[in-house]
């Protein structure tokens, strides 16, 4: 057990309780500089004397069993906080939100921001020793790319010339636009400027992986052990499944120094209570966001107490519908559903985490706009006008003869209250019965994924500060998207945004085409989020993003 006071929650006195739009999302610097080294963020003085310093253990709650901890194959915010702190990009966020060089020591861009050049460093090696080459990233990107391998997110990568082309393979890998010309120089071709590519590059679609484990051992990732090598800060040592992952840290990345803590216990406990427990008890020391759950009935306590901690994040909230399955290939039925919900009710009453209401897809951190939203929360007239004009479209003469509808959600204690709520106002307001479901994350997540549900409970986090991180998921039925919506004019507009060099009209045609999205209706808004956490107040240092994303290379105990 921690040493620190237990219950320190209930005696602590500073108020910590931070609200509001205060975090701005910093966005990408002037990609044709090569961007500066990274620095550590600055913290409190640790000076103590020898006898007095504090274990160096951090234990946390990861609710769940990572479903890869391969990174080309994850997808889900779990398995990210996982490789976040043991793989690293040729970039990496700082704590401003600025990417700054890691696995590169110098970076140059062409003056058309078409072509960048990495140079990696001398001393970047992966965790058994081996020095991290340039061709490490150009195979990593290519097996991601190459659709057998069944990467969620090679849709990421398509910025990268004839990456998306090579997906569909329409080309072949050769013709990529990423080419280690030796160890340390890594020429990558963009099909347009891209002003966040040094973003993406901090993202896990675009980590190495080591060349020579690979291709000895093609199941390297699914155990820990000497075949489970990485570049992060920290290296995975014991995977006990579906109970703790224990990191430690990586004595050969090039930053080491940097990196104060010496393990991370990272449990896996998805009841909400417990873990707020834990943090009481001193077993843990952090309990909520990124990566857990506070108690929804202990939210106003810790509030009141000045002892939860909350921030916007570039987030959204919403259900998803399977428009291949009816009455949910109809728009207006749709749309009708949508409009019955009322959001503010669920975000001051169940969620209380300080999110706003959603009626718009994108974050206002990335179009301000829609902090207004583009409907109206809870315009119960309008969905009963839009469901009989549905209806009536599918000839359905009344609600009784709709088929049978079930909500799916995971097994989590505000998806069941939020997923409560809905079915009351479905029933309430249009007069429809749902049936409501729920299961484990990984069962249900792979259920979503293959399409085994009607209507369920998703959404998502930014990956980069952009809005076309959002808006791409819908582009084609591929990937992220487990709606089976897709459109034509859409993916055009997406397409037409990709080459527009003026940010103004590149601006209004991304919120054209999240108009038809919304118009659409192939999900359901509900709350842009919040990142909400209390924790041990002897941690320091720890970096949340304003994606969300947490970085614990920096983190320390005082």
């Amino acid at each position: 057990m921690r040493s620190f006071t237990k219950r320190w929650w209930q005696k602590t006195g500073k108020a910590v309780f931070v609200a509001g739009l205060a975090l701005a999302l910093a966005a990408c610097g002037q990609p044709q500089e090569a961007a500066k080294p990274a620095t550590q963020p600055t913290t409190e003085s640790t000076t103590t004397s020898a006898h007095e310093q504090p274990e160096q253990i951090l234990r946390l709650n990861n609710f769940t069993e990572p479903l890869s901890l391969h990174p080309g194959l994850i997808s889900d915010v779990w398995s990210s906080n996982v490789i976040f702190q043991t793989f690293e990009g040729l970039t990496r966020i700082d704590d401003k939100g600025v990417p700054q060089p890691a696995m590169a020591q110098e970076i140059k861009a062409s003056d058309d921001l078409l072509t960048y050049t990495f140079t990696i460093r001398d001393n970047a090696k992966w965790s058994n020793g081996d020095p991290v080459t340039a061709h490490d990233f150009e195979n990593a990107w290519k097996w991601a790319l190459d659709s057998k391998n069944g990467s969620q997110y090679a849709y990421q990568l398509f910025y990268v010339k004839n990456a998306e082309a090579a997906f569909a393979g329409k080309v072949k890998p050769e013709e990529i636009g990423v080419k280690a010309t030796d160890d340390k120089t890594l020429v990558v071709q963009l099909e347009n400027p891209t002003p966040f590519f040094l973003e993406l590059t901090a993202f896990y679609s675009y980590f190495p992986l080591n060349t020579k484990v690979v291709k000895d051992n093609p199941d390297w990732a699914k155990e820990a052990g000497p075949a489970y090598t990485s570049n992060g800060p920290f290296k995975l040592v014991t995977w006990e499944h579906k109970t703790k992952l224990t990191l430690t840290k990586n004595e050969h990345y090039w930053d080491t120094d940097a990196v104060k803590l010496t393990k991370i216990e990272m449990n896996m406990i998805n009841d909400a209570n417990t873990e707020l427990s834990m943090l009481e008890g001193g077993d843990l020391d952090w309990a909520g966001a990124p990566t857990g759950n506070l108690p929804l009935d202990a939210m106003p306590t810790l509030k009141e107490k000045g002892l939860l901690v909350i921030t916007p994040k570039a987030g959204t909230y919403w259900y998803e519908f399977n428009t291949e399955q009816k009455p949910f290939h109809n728009k207006k039925i749709r749309q009708a559903f949508s409009y019955a919900i009322n959001r503010k009710d669920i975000v001051e009453n169940i969620t209380q985490g300080g999110e706003l209401v959603a009626t718009a897809v994108v974050p206002p951190t990335m179009f301000a706009e829609n902090e207004q939203g583009l409907f109206s929360d809870n315009d119960v007239e309008k969905a009963k006008q839009l469901l009989a004009e549905g209806m009536k479209e599918e000839g359905y003469r009344s609600v009784d003869q709709l088929p049978p509808i079930t909500l799916s959600y995971n097994t989590e204690e505000a998806q069941t209250k939020i997923a409560q709520a809905v079915q009351d106002m479905w029933q309430k307001n249009l007069g429809v019965h749902v049936k409501l479901e729920n299961q484990e994350w990984n069962v249900y997540y792979e259920n979503v994924k293959n399409g085994k549900y009607q209507v369920a409970r998703m959404g998502w986090t930014g990956d980069f500060n952009d809005p076309i991180n959002f808006l791409e998921i819908f582009r084609t039925k591929e990937g992220n998207n487990h709606t089976r919506w897709e459109n034509r004019q859409y993916a055009d507009l997406l397409a037409a945004s990709a080459k527009e060099k003026d940010a103004a009209k590149r601006k209004a045609i991304l919120q054209k085409a999240e108009k038809m999205l919304v118009d659409e209706m192939p999900v359901i808004p509900f709350y842009f989020k919040s990142t909400v956490y209390a924790q041990n107040p002897k941690l320091k240092g720890v970096v949340i993003s304003g994606l969300g994303y947490a970085q614990y290379k920096w983190a320390y105990f005082e």
